[in-house]
C-alpha cells in the first residue's frame, strides 16, 4: 500500500514485530508531543502569571473547561475517523483509506466554522452561569473571544495529526508541534510581556502558532504518495463514509462535551471560593497536564494499535497489546503521582507566589495525585474500546459518572460540608467507579470481534 511520502508499503503498520516495541515506538513521539502541548499551555500561564496579574492569570488557568466543551466534541469526532482510518489501513483497504482521510479532512472545514460561531456566541453565556467573579470576568471574556475567533486552526492541526497518527505517523505531527510551540513562547513573550496585551495576547499567540503547525499538517499531507495524499479536489461529501465516521466518532465527541459541562459545575464550584482558588486550581491543572503525559500518550496509541491488528484479524495481538499497554499507563502514572504529592509546593510557585494561590492548590493535589493510576486505567481502558468500536462504552461510563456522579457529589457535598477538598474528592470518587465498569467489560466481553459483529449486523439490516 503505498501510503507514505516515500511510498514505504508497510510503513506505519502496527501489525507486524514486537508488541512493546511496536507501542512505545509509536507512543513516545506522542508523549514528546502531548509533553510539548503542555509547555504550550504553561507558556500562556507563566508569561500571565509572571508579567499579568492574578485576576489575568486565573482567566487564563480556568479557561480550559469552556475551550474543551466545544471543541473537545469535534476533536471527539475526528478521534472516531482516525480508528476508521486505522482499521481499513490494517486491513489494506487503500479506496476506503483514501476516501476516510478525505472525509475526515472534510469534516474538519465543518467543524472550524461551527467551532468559531458556536464558541463566540455562548462564551458570555457560559461565563455567567459558571458565576465567573466580576474582577475576573473581562480578562476571560477577552481571552475566549480571541481563541475562538482563531479556533480553526487548533482543529485542524488536530484533524492532520489525528490523520497521520491513524497511518502510524506519530513523528511528522511532533516535529510541527515542536517548531509550533517555540513560536507561541516567541510570541507571547513579545505580545504579552513587550507589547502588554495582556490575556488577549496570550490566546492570539496560542492561534497562531496553532496555524503554523496546521499549515505544516495539510503540506505534509498534499507531498505524500499513493491513497494518503490529501488532494483537495477529491474533497467531495461521502454519506456513507462520514456517517461511519460520526456514528464512531459522535459517543466520543458528546463524552468530551458532556465531561466539560461536568467540569465546568466543578469549576463553578471553585469560583465559589474565590480568584485564589481559580488561580491555585488553575496551577494545579497546569502541572497535572504533565502527570497525565503517560495516560494520555498511551490512551492515544492504544486506538490505533487495536484498530489496526483487529482489522488485519490479529485478535491475539490485540489483546496482549491492551494489556501491555494498561500496565504501562497505570504504573508510569502511578509513580508520577507520588513525585507530584510529595513536590507540589515549589512546583505551584513556579506559576504563582501568593499563599492562598499556593495553599489551595496544595490541598487540591494532597487529595487527588495518589489515584493517577484510577484515571490511568480508565483512560487506556477506554482507548482499547475505541480502537475496537466501542466507543458508546467509554461514553455511557464516563457521561454517568464524570458527569452525573460528579455534579450530583459536588453538589450535595458542600451543602453538608462546605470546605474546598471536598470538591477535590469528586476526582477519585469518579475515576473509582468508571475503572471498575472498564475492567468488568474488558474481562467478559468479546470485544475483539467487534468490527465482524458490527458487520455482520449491517448486512442483515441491509
Amino acid at each position: 500500500m503505498g501510503i507514505t511520502a516515500k511510498g514505504k508499503k508497510n510503513a506505519g503498520l502496527l501489525t507486524e514485530g514486537s508488541i512493546a516495541k511496536g507501542i512505545l515506538s509509536f507512543a513516545i513521539p506522542l508523549f514528546l508531543g502531548q509533553l510539548l502541548q503542555q509547555f504550550y499551555n504553561v507558556a500562556d500561564a507563566w508569561v500571565v502569571g509572571n508579567f499579568a496579574d492574578n485576576d489575568s492569570f486565573a482567566a487564563v488557568s480556568s479557561a480550559g473547561s469552556l475551550t474543551f466543551l466545544i471543541i473537545g466534541f469535534f476533536n471527539g469526532i475526528a478521534i472516531g475517523g482516525g480508528v476508521v482510518i486505522s482499521k481499513y489501513f490494517g486491513a489494506r483497504d487503500e479506496k476506503s483509506v483514501e476516501v476516510a482521510i478525505h472525509t475526515n479532512f472534510l469534516f474538519g472545514l465543518i467543524a472550524s466554522a461551527l467551532s468559531t460561531i458556536v464558541g463566540l456566541i455562548l462564551i458570555p453565556v457560559l461565563l455567567r452561569l459558571m458565576q465567573t467573579p466580576e474582577n475576573v470576568l473581562p480578562a476571560s471574556l477577552l481571552y475566549l473571544r480571541v481563541y475562538f475567533a482563531g479556533v480553526s486552526t487548533i482543529i485542524m492541526y488536530n484533524i492532520g495529526m489525528s490523520i497521520m497518527r491513524a497511518l502510524g505517523d506519530s513523528l511528522h505531527p511532533l516535529y510541527y508541534l515542536f517548531i509550533s510551540s517555540v513560536i507561541n513562547v516567541v510570541l507571547d513573550l513579545l505580545f504579552v510581556a513587550v507589547f502588554h496585551w495582556g490575556v488577549g495576547g496570550a490566546a492570539a499567540a496560542t492561534i497562531i502558532a496553532q496555524g503554523v503547525s496546521a499549515v505544516m499538517c495539510i503540506y505534509r499531507m498534499c507531498k505524500m504518495e499513493g491513497v494518503a495524499r490529501l488532494d483537495f479536489k477529491k474533497l467531495h461529501y461521502n454519506g456513507p463514509m462520514m456517517n461511519e465516521v460520526i456514528t464512531q466518532g459522535l459517543p466520543t465527541g458528546i463524552q468530551n462535551s458532556v465531561i466539560s459541562i461536568g467540569n465546568i459545575v466543578i469549576q463553578k464550584n471553585i469560583n465559589s471560593f474565590g480568584s485564589f482558588a481559580m488561580a491555585g486550581v488553575g496551577a494545579y491543572s497546569k502541572l497535572e497536564g504533565f502527570a497525565f503525559l503517560p495516560i494520555t500518550c498511551m490512551s492515544m496509541a492504544l486506538p490505533t494499535f487495536i484498530s489496526q491488528n483487529l482489522g488485519a484479524k490479529e485478535y491475539n495481538r490485540a489483546k496482549k497489546g491492551a494489556v501491555f499497554g494498561i500496565i504501562t499507563g497505570v504504573a508510569v502514572a502511578e509513580l508520577i503521582g507520588i513525585g507530584f504529592y510529595i513536590g507540589i509546593e515549589p512546583l505551584l510557585r513556579f506559576f504563582v507566589d501568593e499563599e492562598q494561590s499556593v495553599s489551595y492548590g496544595e490541598m487540591h493535589a494532597h487529595v487527588t495525585t495518589l489515584f493517577f493510576c484510577l484515571l490511568a486505567f480508565s483512560h487506556c481502558a477506554a482507548g482499547v474500546l475505541r480502537g475496537c468500536g466501542k466507543s458508546i462504552i467509554p461514553m455511557a461510563a464516563m457521561l454517568a459518572f464524570w458527569c452525573g456522579l460528579r455534579i450530583v457529589y459536588v453538589t450535595t457535598a458542600l451543602e453538608f460540608i462546605p470546605k474546598f477538598t471536598m470538591i477535590s474528592w469528586a476526582y477519585p470518587l469518579t475515576w473509582s467507579c468508571s475503572s471498575i465498569v472498564f475492567l468488568l467489560f474488558l474481562i467478559f466481553s468479546d470485544w475483539t470481534h467487534a468490527f465482524e459483529k458490527k458487520a455482520a449486523k449491517s448486512k442483515v439490516i441491509k
